[in-house]
């Protein structure tokens, strides 16, 4: 399904808490968009999320009806699958939180619902939209070892799923745009300690071209770190997801016995990485360039996280 008329696509957000009301913020104020509604089954939270940004709120999905052209659905995962496939199937372009669902059986529903009725699927991977990644992947060539971590405190939100699936997906999406090819093997280790799903988690990743990824998520931590490091043959880049921030050094190797090492802080323009990735799958529900982060992204990523987690023996 296309725009709408000359207004642009009419979009509404469905499930407005901690992340349903960032997408409401976001799109109440995006050019060439038109939030039709927020929706969620909870009335005084959906009549509170309408009031914020001055539109029509409702709390059942069906009755959107023919009014809108596309959703972004912030729903707990274990309802991704049931809220996005009638929306996909009747033509309803959706973006939906990561993951993309439960499973990758789900996963695969939704990205043949959305082929086969031409709507627009993407998978919010914020991160990839992070003006610091989208800054640094070009300079990845070919990376030998990669090392990251995305340590938090403890959210009290988002804790019907583990570590792995609540934020050490993100860096499973980027390290897959980022290197390309297969992973060959998985080791993993994950701890519950505040709640019954996995709290910290490691794991380790080799690929088939030989590159190796160590992996820590943390959402039980005192400090706040968000950082990938990519080591490459004569290169280091280091990307700081949280300050924005990209530092890149190369070895150049002349006639002289020593080389020298060029590099410092790369140049990145800031932005709100929702922002970005909600102008962009608007833009594709216009007509434009599919999303960067569509479902069969979002089903690899899915996909490695389920490998990680069966390696920790938590599924």
């Amino acid at each position: 399904m296309t725009a709408h008329g000359n207004g642009g696509p009419r979009v509404a957000v469905v499930g407005v808490g901690h992340f349903g009301r960032h997408h409401a913020r976001v799109l109440s104020a995006l050019p060439g968009v038109r939030l039709e509604a927020v929706v969620d089954i909870d009335p005084a939270r959906a009549k509170a999320a309408a009031a914020e940004v001055g539109t029509a709120f409702a709390c059942d999905v069906s009755s959107l009806g023919g009014r809108v052209d596309a959703v972004t659905l912030a729903v707990p995962t274990a309802s991704h699958y049931a809220v996005a496939l009638p929306l996909l199937e009747r033509g309803v372009s959706v973006l939906v939180e990561k993951p993309i669902a439960r499973s990758v059986a789900e996963a695969d529903e939704l990205i043949a619902a959305a082929a086969a009725s031409g709507a627009v699927l993407a998978v919010g991977h914020t991160e990839r939209y992070n003006p610091a990644v989208a800054a640094a992947l070009p300079l990845v060539r070919s990376p030998r070892f990669i090392e990251v971590h995305r340590i938090g405190a403890f959210p009290g939100r988002s804790l019907d799923i583990d570590v792995v699936f609540d934020l050490m997906i993100h860096d499973l999406d980027i390290i897959l745009a980022a290197v390309g090819g297969d992973v060959v093997s998985v080791e993993a280790v994950g701890v519950p300690v505040l709640t019954d799903r996995v709290d910290i988690a490691n794991a380790r990743l080799r690929f088939e071209t030989g590159c190796i990824a160590n992996l820590t998520a943390s959402r039980i931590s005192r400090e706040r770190i968000r950082k990938l490091r990519f080591f490459q043959r004569d290169a280091y880049i280091s990307v700081d997801c949280a300050e924005q921030e990209v530092e890149g050094w190369r070895v150049t190797r002349g006639a002289g016995p020593v080389p020298t090492i060029d590099g410092g802080k790369i140049d990145v323009p800031r932005g709100e990485p929702l922002a970005r990735e909600l102008a962009d799958f608007v833009a594709a529900v216009a007509g434009g360039p599919a999303p960067l982060v569509d479902g069969a992204a979002g089903r690899r990523a899915l996909a490695l996280a389920v490998r990680v987690a069966e390696a920790m023996g938590t599924t």
